[in-house]
């Protein structure tokens, strides 16, 4: 008989179909038909062959005894077949069941079985309808249904309380109760199975899918808290170097700062008007540090916590280039990047923040020398299988340069040249410019310039002319 649930009868199929061919071969096979033969085959041999013939009088006693050991005979071959097909039946058996706990260990050891993937393997291996998995917290309460499987896929997981996950069934939500096999889990799970009741056997090995998924649910736990406790000793690390730029990095130019307002509120003095200047000038260089560190810490905060979402569209380089170039010696910056190059797929925010770091920190470093800025059409961005073509911008200083080892150590947060010059910040221009750029989905690499130095290269993808579908925030 079916079991209705959610609306749905599911009907006894799989194993129980196995068992009923099972019962119609033994039907014309075994004990009983072997011993009908054998009193067919008796009766046949007595008409036709034991005198009197055409009678099925016996009147020789040994004929009699004769045709009681052809009986016996048949019995016994009957008996010895029986029991070595049943022997091959379970030998067969054992085998499978070996072949599926070794499954079952390689999945644990390999790690690659999902919770879906797996209810759908215990559907499958043992022939039911359906399959699901329960939780209950307290003993007396109602269990809480995790995930099922009844083969109806559409692509798209609604596992109860998760939203929307890949790969969950969308049939109507089992019950516990509806359940014709449940096997008992460690932490308050049960494993259900709809459709027919397993036999001894097939509770052990159900017991052994239940171990593995047990396994596995302690693996994800696992790997859930590793990832927790990454982020947050990353997020330690980012406090850490956050609070030491605030010992130095900010008390710095606010110290300047508050020096330099002081001395112009002063009374008693009566400044020259070139000192005025110079102290009013000093006021801005401090504040404009400050507001270049304060919006590092607050980009890297971001980019730490996947808080950034670009806007992408087409941009050409050189429609970006003169708010990245703001506050810099133009004498010092030569462009020479060509106006018609195609434009790249990028945030115009995001992509000025880039270039204005790149470009700072290469005027920080570069010892008095010129920073060229070129651009060209070079390589692709991406991995092998989905590589396009891209569009590098390259910032070439001729100053100090890195070793080829350290190159690309530079990208990494709070990490500054031990001969960088006084107030070069707290080396986070290059780490939020790397950052931005792989948001965008480019690639920011450094290497050696020709003759000393260093250049680096900003790769993003080029326009391809349409919308990419990922404008959904602005947070340049």
């Amino acid at each position: 008989m079916g079991h209705v649930h959610g609306g749905q009868r599911l009907p006894r199929r799989g194993r129980d179909g196995a068992a009923g061919r099972g019962d119609r071969r033994r039907l014309v096979g075994g004990l009983w038909p072997a011993l009908l033969a054998a009193l067919l085959g008796t009766l046949v041999l007595n008409y036709f062959s034991t005198a009197p013939v055409g009678s099925l009088e016996i009147t020789d006693p040994q004929n009699l005894f004769t045709l009681i050991v052809f009986i016996g005979v048949a019995v016994a071959v009957s008996l010895v077949v029986g029991m070595a097909a049943d022997r091959s039946r379970e030998a067969a058996a054992a085998t499978a069941e070996a072949a599926t706990l070794g499954e079952l260990a390689r999945g644990v050891l390999a790690a690659e079985d999902t919770l879906q993937g797996f209810l759908a393997h215990v559907r499958t291996h043992f022939g039911v309808p359906a399959v699901a998995l329960f939780e209950r917290t307290v003993p007396a309460a109602q269990p809480t249904l995790i995930s099922q499987d009844t083969g109806q896929d559409t692509g798209q997981d609604t596992a109860q309380g998760t939203g929307q996950d890949a790969g969950q069934d969308t049939a109507a939500p089992l019950t516990l109760d509806a359940a014709d096999t449940t096997e008992t889990l460690p932490d308050g799970l049960v494993l259900a199975l709809y459709g027919r009741t397993l036999t001894g056997r097939d509770q052990g090995l159900l017991a052994a899918f239940g171990t593995q998924l047990t396994a596995m649910r302690q693996r994800q736990e696992l790997i859930t808290s590793t990832q927790t406790n990454r982020r947050l000793s990353e997020g330690n690390v980012m406090r850490t170097a956050i609070l030491r730029a605030v010992s130095h990095d900010l008390r710095t130019p606010l110290a300047g700062i508050k020096l330099a307002v002081s001395s112009l509120r002063h009374d008693a003095v009566q400044l020259p008007k070139e000192e005025e200047a110079e102290l009013l000038e000093t006021i801005e260089d401090y504040s404009d540090r400050l507001d270049a560190l304060i919006n590092n810490l607050l980009d890297m905060s971001r980019l730490t916590g996947d808080a950034v979402t670009p806007h992408l569209r087409a941009v050409h380089w050189v429609d970006v280039l003169p708010g990245a170039l703001v506050g810099l010696p133009a004498q010092r910056v030569r462009v020479e990047v060509p106006g018609n190059l195609p434009p790249v797929t990028a945030d115009p925010g995001m992509l000025e923040r880039v270039i204005a770091n790149l470009v700072e920190n290469a005027h920080k470093y570069a010892g008095g020398e010129d920073i060229v800025i070129t651009g060209s059409v070079e390589g692709t961005v991406g991995t092998a299988d989905d590589a396009v073509p891209a569009g590098e911008l390259r910032i070439v200083d001729h100053g100090r340069g890195v070793n080829a080892e350290d190159a690309s150590s530079i990208f990494q947060p709070f990490r500054r040249a031990t001969d960088a010059p006084a107030g070069a910040g707290v080396g986070l221009g290059l780490a939020v410019a790397k950052g931005f750029t792989e948001v965008m989905g480019g690639e920011l690499t450094a290497g050696p310039t020709p003759g000393g130095g260093l250049t680096l290269r900003v790769r993003l993808p080029l326009a391809t002319g349409h919308d990419t579908g990922r404008d959904e925030g602005a947070d340049a």
